[in-house]
């Protein structure tokens, strides 16, 4: 029995009168990468100098206008990588580097060196205030934590005076979630009064939740809380920097949004120390599917994931929200249909909205192709195999061969596993289109002899048998009808038409069409379906007569 008595209950907030879960987000918060600094110091091998660039690159294409470029004043990696991007000029002039930093004095004096050069800047300087931290790490008071606070802003407050360009101060009390929120206001309010934070000269107050330690709403009554408290709303700007202990950061964060705060600092795909930061494409592109501007780019997910997986040595989940490979694949049956209806639905209807079961976005909207959304297994049914083939192949089964093909893909699959959309393809192919035991097409020709008797057509088709040529010769109205009767004189089969439809091939080689065939053994409830593929349609549908008849012949034999 495992010993739950042993954690504690995270005590929920006493608010009459929250706000928070009436509100939508309308707009995306500001965006803040700290991908170079939190999620590079989690990484088992950290990333060297040209991957950072690398990195930088990526984030900058991306779009961030703040990038947290790492701890200059912690070791020699980072101070060099800061001064390359100011020397090489990597740095756009729209985009604002952030620094962070202990609020201690010598690692302050190494920060700013780094920093020279630069237009503009974040420092970020932070100082844990939680209960347990002030008991367990630092054994200080209240008034000692927060004199720790604000002599770090004097000093920043000091060097920016010096400073070529602009600084902005951001400050962090570190594991917020467990402090006091009376008293995370009150260190708060000193670090702006000191830093003498106006409208105009706004601070970022970054309230981390450096560990998870509830529920998602609790974080949000905290960040209602602390904007409702400050002296001066208009003279910061409230952000957010939550992990994801719990499992719930982007709902924290989406919460926290909506309970007032300004702007997000996380990382792509959610890296970070433990089971890390927030994940800003999640959370970005959770807004995208609300019909809100993300304002990142996000249209090549492939290409973000790629060099995130190059660089960072860390590899994103086949079940990773939007980005993994799994993300816009269906393997059961009843998906695998809905998707093909639904995506079917929303091109025949040209719909202004994305409406599609199971994808709550257009894969094609993030560079991921339709391809791969259905993958065939043991689970799969008949709307999976026919996705697979009208998207990639261009054939629309008629919904008793989806059917049927289904049963033979199954019987693969429970065997095999997965089965490739190729494998679906020439296993399709193999059984209705090529199937020529025993007898194989060799040519056909239709005759009008509408003005010579109670016919219409005389169709001459030409089989090939055992390497010999056999020559038919058959009767009807119609082309169908003439050429059936033709092949019933090959004796041991005769066949009624059952179904019969066609189309022009949508995919693969367009100029050819495709006739299904279902036929019927006279007295018999034996029925079998055959395809053809042809430029010309009525030799395509002489070719789905012949491969239904060696079906029928086939599955005669097999009793």
């Amino acid at each position: 029995m495992m010993n739950y008595q042993k954690y504690k209950r995270f005590e929920p907030i006493k608010m009459a009168n929250r706000t928070w879960p009436d509100k939508v987000i309308e707009k995306a918060p500001k965006w803040v990468s700290v991908d170079l600094r939190d999620g590079n110091q989690a990484l088992v091998t950290p990333m060297k100098i040209e991957e950072k660039v690398e990195m930088f690159q990526l984030l900058v294409d991306m779009g961030f206008k703040e990038i947290e470029v790492g701890f200059p004043s912690s070791s020699q990696i980072e101070y060099d990588f800061l001064r390359l991007l100011v020397e090489e000029n990597l740095v756009p002039d729209d985009v604002t580097i952030q620094v962070l930093t202990q609020a201690r004095e010598h690692l302050i004096r190494k920060t700013f060196e780094a920093l020279e050069g630069l237009p503009r800047a974040i420092v970020h300087i932070y100082n844990s205030t939680s209960t347990l931290q002030r008991d367990v790490v630092f054994n200080k008071s209240k008034e000692e934590i927060k004199q720790i606070a604000i002599d770090g802003v004097k000093l920043v407050k000091e060097l920016s005076q010096e400073f070529t360009g602009e600084v902005i101060l951001e400050y962090s009390p570190e594991s917020f979630t467990g402090t006091e929120l009376d008293y995370a206001v009150e260190v708060c309010e000193a670090v702006m009064d000191t830093w003498g934070a106006s409208k105009e000269n706004k601070v970022i107050i970054n309230l981390p939740s450096t560990e998870e330690k509830s529920t998602p709403n609790i974080y949000a009554d905290q960040i209602e809380y602390m904007c409702n408290k400050f002296s001066d709303r208009e003279r910061v700007i409230v952000s957010l920097h939550t992990h994801n202990d719990r499992g719930t950061g982007v709902a924290a964060s989406e919460l926290g949004i909506m309970a007032g705060a300004d702007r997000v600092e996380g990382t792509l795909f959610g890296n970070g120390e433990r089971t890390g930061n927030v994940d800003i494409v999640t959370l970005a592109l959770n807004l995208f599917s609300q019909g809100i501007d993300p304002e990142l780019e996000l249209s090549n997910i492939n290409e973000i994931r790629r060099v995130f997986e190059k660089v960072t040595k860390m590899e994103v989940g086949p079940r990773h929200p939007y980005a993994g490979k799994l993300v816009f694949t269906a393997f059961s049956g009843s998906h695998q249909d809905a998707i093909n209806k639904g995506i079917r639905k929303y091109h025949e209807r040209q719909s202004q909205y994305w409406e599609v079961p199971y994808l709550p976005v257009d894969p094609s909207d993030l560079g991921r192709a339709y391809e791969p959304i259905v993958r065939i297994n043991s689970q799969s049914g008949k709307g999976g195999v026919a996705f697979v083939l009208e998207s990639m192949y261009g054939f629309h089964l008629p919904r008793g061969l989806q059917i049927d093909f289904a049963k033979l893909i199954q019987n693969i699959s429970e065997v095999e596993g997965e089965v490739s959309p190729e494998r679906v393809y020439d296993t399709f192919v193999d059984n209705y289109v090529e199937n020529t035991n025993p007898y194989k097409f060799v040519s056909q020709k239709l005759i009008d002899i509408s003005e010579e008797g109670e016919y219409e057509r005389k169709a001459l088709v030409v089989v090939s048998h055992d390497g010999k040529n056999i020559e038919l010769e058959g009767y009807g109205n119609g082309p169908i009808n003439a050429v059936k009767d033709a092949l019933n004189k090959l004796g041991g089969v005769y066949a009624h038409l059952v179904d019969y439809s066609e189309h022009a091939l949508t995919s693969g080689s367009s100029s050819n069409a495709a006739s299904y065939v279902l036929l019927r053994e006279k007295g018999s409830a034996r029925q079998e379906y055959g395809v053809g593929v042809h430029p010309n349609i009525t030799t395509a549908t002489t070719m789905a007569i012949i491969s239904a008849l060696n079906r029928l012949y086939q599955s005669k034999k097999g009793d």
